[in-house]
């Protein structure tokens, strides 16, 4: 893919950065001549994503960060603007997926959890990014949502709760900024291949059932992390200037029926 240099002198931060769609995002912002300020609570995943960086041509620095403590949050934003000056970019992307418990079985302290990193880790980042996007007017924030937040069925209860969550916040958050040229967005992958979801994917396996999966969708298949990157890349770029407010779904077709794929009536 030829991303010529389509985020050139732009600075974006990544957080959950150290694996799967983040390190993916991470990569392709480097091809396409970001400089790169990465986060994750994994401090190994985050040399990795760095040296994946630097193979791609690309500079960047990064910090571990719990995106659950707002503290950490808004240092990381602090981090980025001391080591560039300006943030262009801010991708919210760190996510867990949670336990699949019985809904009678689920503890707070999951839901507490789940809820602090996938939805208010981007309430937190939006927050303290927004004052500095406001004042450049100019600005582009993605979030990582899940087509979990769109319909049943992709994810437990705490997960897909927070990803409808972070679908609604996008839309509110794109009113709020509207006004002053920043944009806020949101991608909503299906089933992709990641660290997060490897629990999936080793089960199907050990069952001998490795080709059932992404069956509900429409391509028949499943997603790879540069798939979902790549539409994080377009929407963070100019090229989606006109787009705020939205949530895209990169998930093969599968929220284009009800998970029977060529069953249209």
């Amino acid at each position: 893919m030829n991303n010529n240099q389509r985020l050139a002198g732009k600075v974006a931060i990544i957080t959950g950065a150290g694996s799967g769609i983040g390190q993916a995002a991470a990569r392709l912002f480097a091809r396409a001549g970001a400089r790169l300020v990465i986060a994750d609570i994994n401090e190994e995943g985050l040399r990795e994503t760095m040296e994946l960086v630097s193979a791609e041509g690309g500079e960047g620095v990064f910090r571990v960060v719990d995106v659950s403590v707002e503290r950490q949050v808004r240092e990381l934003v602090d981090f980025g603007i001391a080591s560039y000056s300006a943030i262009d970019i801010l991708c919210n992307n760190a996510g867990i997926a949670g336990k699949i418990d019985p809904l009678e079985e689920q503890s707070s302290e999951d839901w507490q959890k789940v809820w602090g990193i996938n939805i208010m880790g981007a309430v937190f980042g939006t927050k303290h990014i927004a004052s500095h996007m406001r004042q450049r007017r100019s600005g582009s924030i993605v979030n990582t949502s899940s087509i979990a937040g769109i319909r049943a069925g992709a994810g437990g209860n705490a997960y897909s709760a927070c990803k409808a969550a972070l679908i609604n916040f996008t839309m509110t958050s794109a009113c709020d900024l509207g006004i002053d040229n920043v944009r806020v967005n949101a991608v909503c992958p299906g089933l992709i291949e990641t660290g997060m979801t490897k629990p999936i994917f080793d089960y199907a396996r050990s069952l001998g059932k490795a080709e059932k999966l992404g069956n509900r969708a429409e391509l028949r298949r499943y997603g790879k992390p540069e798939e979902a990157a790549a539409a994080i890349l377009f929407l963070a770029s100019d090229e989606a200037s006109f787009i705020t407010g939205q949530a895209i779904a990169v998930d093969g077709g599968n929220t284009a029926s009800l998970n029977m794929p060529g069953m249209k009536f």
